[in-house]
């Protein structure tokens, strides 16, 4: 998997649609998980609350 970004002219421009992509891609907090080891029980506790989170958050929506 490559994320491609095109350079015209800014490059700031670019940075910042590559931090878009990746943010949207859900690079940047796998990276961040897995800076540090996670035991395998705390992986499951936020794996389950993470779910839980999107699970309120569709109903939430099904609601409007």
């Amino acid at each position: 998997m490559a994320i491609v970004v095109d350079v015209q002219d800014n490059l700031e421009k670019a940075l910042r649609v590559l931090k878009k992509k990746m943010q949207l891609d859900g690079l940047q907090r796998e990276l961040k998980n897995r800076r540090f080891y996670e035991k395998p029980s705390v992986k499951r506790r936020r794996k389950m609350q993470e779910a839980e989170r999107r699970r309120r958050k569709a109903r939430r929506r099904r609601r409007r």
